[in-house]
């Protein structure tokens, strides 16, 4: 029965196929590195207690694989409602007597206690010095050099800076909530990052949970398939800051948003400080309800733009400063022209060259040796191809001009390259619909339209798939 203690040999033999599964999924390397450490602890009343060496190593377990983790065991056993994380030391105070990992009421103590409020250090709560950390932890660990102090700053991102220090630095701000956007490795997550260290080391009694939507909406599910949601929103209503990232995956999710909708209007009316990221303005987001898209942009909406040259030479020097390196100009100059997507791929590319010069007896960092490093990565950069080229060759192709293309006209021999260019900017490039309607002077509406109706047509119309087919390999060339 559920309410009975759990065979100690079935849950140890559950765990042994476990491991085999998670090797499997996740491959020998991430499974002798991550998951072959972790031991079998006790399991009572459906809660299993699974031992891991480190603090590090438990943070990113939970992160990466507690969830997956959950699910199997969910599928094996449906008895088991709990999977806790606990630290090695928890395991050698047992044998210290200070703490029985068999001890049901212990057990339930830690599991119904409120969420930790001092997360961010340790990312695990406190007991008997026994660090903790249940598998309903609301939050999720916090990036140590996601700080203000690392945040490079320019003219492509100051307002978004500016905004995510005065929250940081005040309780009562006259905006509310802060709502971030932009590409993708732009910076918006180091921002809610720092955000969280900054209030955090202001007042550590501040209640903050941060984590992504993602999780948001695996905790929603989770509470509605243990008919829990009493719990679960005691546990989101009373918190003082509400940090959510990648709101943008909760779009066509109707009854998370809804939920989240309540939680949001709950928190507002009491002054609790609410921040929001995304990869597009509150009006962009597709799959959102009209109310909630209303709700996310009635505080101050700051975009993050891609950065320019200057910003990224002082990314850059930063971070070779952060790590003890010298940095040529010609390279870092070198570099930032040629990079300009992303942080994340900037940075990359700068410890990739680091990493080579350390490992070749600290080799001189110079401008060929960049070059030759990076040579597959500058390739792939320079084959990258833009929705102006996709303008172009589509305009050339169907016999019209870029101009015609982008105009209101709405003939058939006018609007079906318009769609075919849309829909390979789409599958072509790393743009939003937002972005490529704009360069088409349509909303993204219209762009969602000219994919889908593009999509149907490669199927029906055998010439048609051809034109596109062609066009396609002539841009990827």
């Amino acid at each position: 029965m559920a309410g009975e203690a759990l065979q100690e040999n079935s849950v140890q033999d559950q765990w042994g196929q476990i491991r085999d599964q998670l090797k499997v999924e996740f491959g020998d390397v991430a499974f002798d590195s991550w998951l072959k450490p972790l031991t079998l602890g006790s399991c009572n009343e459906g809660i299993v207690n699974i031992y891991v060496p480190t603090r590090f190593m438990r943070n990113w377990v939970i992160t990466h694989y507690s969830d997956q983790i959950h699910r199997i065991w969910e599928k094996k056993n449906p008895q088991i409602k709990e999977v806790n994380f606990v630290v090695q030391a928890v395991q050698e105070n047992a044998k210290n007597g200070l703490y029985n990992p068999s001890c049901r009421s212990l057990l339930k103590k830690i599991s119904s206690s409120p969420a930790p409020q001092n997360i961010y250090q340790s990312g695990a709560a406190s007991l008997n010095n026994a660090e903790y950390v249940s598998d309903t932890s609301l939050s999720v660990p916090l990036n140590p050099q996601y700080t203000f102090d690392n945040f490079v700053v320019g003219k492509t991102n100051e307002f978004a800076y500016a905004a995510a220090r005065k929250v940081a630095e005040s309780r009562n701000v006259s905006f509310n909530p802060l709502f971030l956007y932009s590409g993708v490795g732009l910076g918006k997550t180091h921002l809610m990052h720092a955000i969280a260290w900054h209030i955090k080391q202001q007042d550590p009694s501040r209640n903050i949970v941060y984590l992504s939507a993602e999780k948001f909406m695996y905790k929603f599910v989770r509470a509605l398939r243990y008919k829990d949601t009493t719990a679960f929103k005691e546990q989101f209503r009373s918190v003082d800051v509400l940090m959510v990232d990648d709101v943008q995956f909760m779009g066509g999710k109707d009854t998370t948003q809804e939920e989240f909708f309540y939680t949001f209007n709950s928190l507002i009316e009491e002054g609790r400080q609410i921040i929001i990221s995304a990869d597009k303005s509150p009006s962009d987001l597709e799959g959102i309800e009209a109310r909630l898209k209303s709700r996310l942009g009635c505080g101050l909406v700051a975009d993050i733009h891609p950065t320019d040259f200057d910003l990224r030479i002082g990314i850059l020097n930063k971070k070779a400063q952060q790590l003890g390196i010298e940095l040529p100009v010609s390279v870092a100059e070198f570099l930032a022209q040629k990079i300009t997507s992303n942080i994340r791929e900037l940075e990359g590319a700068l410890r990739r060259i680091i990493a080579h010069s350390q490992l070749l007896s600290d080799k001189e960092i110079t401008l060929e040796m960049t070059q030759d490093v990076l040579k597959d990565m500058l390739r792939s950069y320079d084959k990258r191809t833009t929705i102006d080229e996709i303008q172009k060759k589509v305009a050339e192709y169907f016999n019209i001009s870029v101009k015609e293309m982008q105009s209101s006209r709405r003939a058939r021999t006018v609007a079906r390259p318009r769609q075919v260019a849309m829909y390979l900017a789409k599958q072509l490039t790393s743009r939003s619909l937002p972005e490529i309607g704009r360069k088409f002077d349509r909303d993204h509406t219209t762009v969602m339209h000219a994919v889908r109706k593009v999509e149907e047509l490669i199927l029906e119309d055998s010439s048609l798939a051809e034109n596109v087919d062609s066009l396609r390999r002539a841009l990827e060339a």
